[in-house]
């Protein structure tokens, strides 16, 4: 079973692998985002043209219902392509999104420096496998921990491949697969115990400085929590053969 059914143009059936750690009646906001991806990814595509930056704002808990994503281009160019797109559900908007489209071109490229974990990481079948029944977008994921632990606090470095279709009949993208993992960030690399506080992000931004590939994707995450009931995740994402971007969220923080 995938984690959506397509139910129509733009519209789409989530199943019960959506469902996040917080309430079973909302969705992970990984396989919104990704599903987001995946419909961007069909709005005016260009040869040459490949996804840079997604950002993703989040309104309201996404219910396990039927969504409508509609996408549209803001700003066409040979070079850059700027779009947008809006996650509803039932006549409500729970999410909105933007991204851009950078040409591919030839440039030099420069080795990062001091990176935050090896590059790559140990590749997945040497790190420590994690399964878990709690809820259904960690039960969809296949993960795979260097550092840290599941439900420990602390930064992680964990690798995750999904172990489904997103959207049932359809292929998935490496771009896609970096989206519904990215969002993991806060829930890895915790700073609060889980059964203490809430700390949910209102947001999401993964930038691309390559084109990912492959089916694992790796993050090395980092949380930060302020004094007055915010937090921040940075994460560096990675695929098998190296570094490719980050994710950053922005977290609401309260006690339970």
């Amino acid at each position: 079973m995938a984690m959506y059914v397509r139910a129509g143009s733009g519209r789409y059936l989530a199943s019960e692998h959506t469902q996040g750690p917080w309430d079973p009646r909302t969705q992970h906001m990984g396989p919104v985002t990704a599903l987001i991806a995946h419909e961007l990814a069909r709005t005016a595509p260009r040869p040459g043209l490949e996804m840079s930056r997604l950002v993703v704002d989040v309104f309201a808990p996404v219910p396990v219902a039927e969504l409508e994503v509609a996408t549209e281009v803001v700003r066409d160019g040979k070079r850059v392509q700027c779009l947008s797109a809006s996650v509803s559900s039932g006549g409500r908007e729970y999410v909105r999104a933007s991204a851009w489209r950078i040409r591919s071109a030839g440039t030099p490229a420069t080795p990062v420096a001091k990176p935050p974990a090896p590059v790559p990481p140990p590749a997945p079948e040497h790190a420590r496998s994690w399964l878990t029944t709690s809820f259904g977008y960690g039960r969809a994921l296949d993960w795979r921990f260097v550092a840290g632990a599941p439900m420990e606090t602390g930064p992680a470095t964990v690798w995750g491949r999904l172990a489904m279709p997103l959207v049932e009949g359809e292929e998935m993208t490496p771009v896609e697969r970096v989206a519904v993992f990215a969002d993991s960030g806060n829930g890895v690399s915790l700073a609060l115990g889980f059964e203490t506080h809430v700390f949910v992000n209102v947001d999401l931004t993964i930038s691309l400085f390559r084109a990912p590939a492959g089916e694992w994707i790796c993050m090395d995450a980092a949380t930060v929590i302020g004094p007055a009931g915010r937090g921040l995740t940075r994460s560096t994402l990675y695929d098998e053969t190296g570094e490719i971007g980050t994710a950053t969220q922005t977290l609401f923080v309260a006690p339970r």
